[in-house]
């Protein structure tokens, strides 16, 4: 079944996470998302963390899959050419460089839609161009430090730290999907495509401030920024006899059944306790609790008692233990298929359920080059064109 996105061609040259994350969320619901890649060899995701073979490691297959790719030498006017003959084929133009960098090459927003006027071209990178950051480079640690969310730690237990993940890349890039769709329904509605901003340190700080604005929201503000039940230091998974456990009771009745379950009903009266303003006003206090009664039985115990009484409770799932996680096989997260050069290979389905279209994948995570052939000769270049831009280097592969 076609996904929602079939028919929409997308150029893509993006790199490392950000984009190509948010590209595969587009290429998962049916979109024809070309991977524009640059000599050497290509992306340099391409070579990140474990590699069975040269090109094609374990993260880059999981984010770019039902991508096709197209290596271009942009240095040379040839391989340009060809980027021009292809963007009046596609609705969406999408990279990750720095604007400068683009404005370089020849492939600003300006240059684009002078020859697609109603494209959708998106530039997603580290800093708005409005601001004097604008020129900096940007990668996810940086935009943790500058977005406010490492010194978060800071106020925890006074160090600061990076959240073990690139969360910054992948916040971005789906912010992106989401703005690539918007900007698809109003061309759709209108005709008009349009220029499409998204910087990581903004999209950062709109996802910190959700709950951190707190009482800076007013003017004048009537508190600091940060919202305490999430700041507090005793805001951790709690001990267990046997390991750790993650417990939240949150409504009054949840608080009333577990302050009853360790022996301790008459703290629902206390007035630190007694309602939902005043345990969060002494956040420490109460959780400091939790974690004094926690070690008195196990994990096991204390999650089925909290599924008895409904109170949000999970163990601590190592990451070494998701793959063999029973929801989360029996959900189907996870997909072996078979790549043509890595063999079996396990990959992470898109999260989203879609009753009517719904996200598939379709194709491997693609060589270095792999479709350049291919994607030439829907442009209309013939057999001995095409092996001259390969001859010369304009239009690679990953035999060369």
């Amino acid at each position: 079944m076609p996904g929602p996105l079939d028919g929409i061609r997308i150029i893509d040259i993006t790199t490392v996470l950000l984009g190509p994350y948010g590209t595969q969320m587009l290429a998962d619901a049916g979109a024809d998302v070309i991977k524009v890649e640059a000599p050497p060899t290509g992306d340099i995701a391409r070579n990140m963390g474990a590699v069975k073979n040269v090109n094609m490691g374990g993260i880059f297959l999981n984010a770019n899959r039902n991508k096709r790719s197209l290596a271009l030498d942009l240095k040379q006017e040839s391989a340009k050419e060809v980027l021009r003959k292809l963007i009046p084929t596609a609705d969406v133009f999408v990279h990750n460089m720095r604007p400068q960098a683009m404005a370089g090459l020849g492939f600003d927003y300006e240059a684009v839609s002078a020859i697609k006027p109603d494209i959708i071209y998106v530039g997603a990178y580290g800093f708005g161009q409005d601001g004097p950051y604008k020129a900096k480079p940007a990668y996810d640690d940086a935009i943790q430090a500058s977005s406010g969310l490492a010194s978060m730690f800071r106020r925890q237990d006074g160090d600061a730290r990076y959240v073990p993940a690139a969360i910054a890349d992948k916040v971005t890039g789906l912010t992106m999907s989401q703005a690539v769709a918007i900007a698809l329904l109003h061309k759709e509605r209108t005709g008009e495509g349009q220029f499409v901003e998204v910087p990581m340190l903004e999209t950062l700080v709109s996802f910190n401030l959700v709950e951190h604005i707190n009482g800076c929201a007013y003017e004048p503000p009537i508190s600091e920024l940060g919202y305490a039940r999430v700041m507090t230091a005793f805001r951790r998974p709690f001990p267990t006899k046997d390991g750790f456990v993650c417990m939240l009771p949150y409504s009054d009745k949840h608080w009333l059944n577990f302050f009853t379950s360790v022996g301790r009903p008459e703290l629902m009266e206390d007035p630190r306790f007694s309602s939902y303003r005043a345990r969060i006003g002494s956040v420490d206090d109460l959780y400091g609790f939790v974690g004094e009664c926690t070690p008195d039985r196990t994990t096991a115990e204390w999650v089925e008692l909290c599924d008895e009484q409904q109170i949000p409770c999970m163990p601590i799932i190592d990451l070494d233990d998701l793959l063999e996680d029973e929801h989360l096989n029996a959900v189907g997260m996870f997909e072996k298929h078979q790549h043509p050069t890595e063999g079996e290979t396990l990959l992470v389905r898109a999260p989203v359920n879609y009753a009517k279209t719904p996200n598939s994948i379709r194709s491997h995570a693609p060589r270095f080059g792999e479709h350049g052939a291919e994607v030439l000769s829907e442009l209309g270049y013939d057999e001995g064109s095409i092996a001259e831009l390969m001859e010369g280097g304009a239009v690679l592969t990953d035999s060369d």
